[in-house]
């Protein structure tokens, strides 16, 4: 049902916006730095994606802090301060 150009169709680009982005690309950075680059991209989105997961697990389905009752903290409304008189 949905195509492998469904990504590029939110984008708007097309082929020739696709070609001149890679052209740009490729005399910025130079031909040996690509799948350097390519790399470092792959791998950071596999960290987000592993962190994401990880985030995912670790939260609770129910927050025990919330079923805790609040401590009341005295404000210090009776106890003398100092160099207040």
């Amino acid at each position: 049902m949905f195509s492998s150009a469904l990504p590029l169709a939110i984008f708007n680009l097309g082929g020739s916006e696709l070609l001149l982005i890679f052209l740009i690309v490729l005399l910025l950075f130079g031909g040996a730095k690509l799948p350097s680059l390519a790399r470092g991209l792959g791998q950071s989105i596999k960290e987000f994606k592993k962190a994401q997961r990880e985030g995912d697990e670790a939260e609770p389905a129910t927050p025990t802090d919330a079923a805790k009752p609040a401590e009341t903290k005295k404000t210090g409304g009776d106890t003398p301060t100092h160099g207040a008189n």
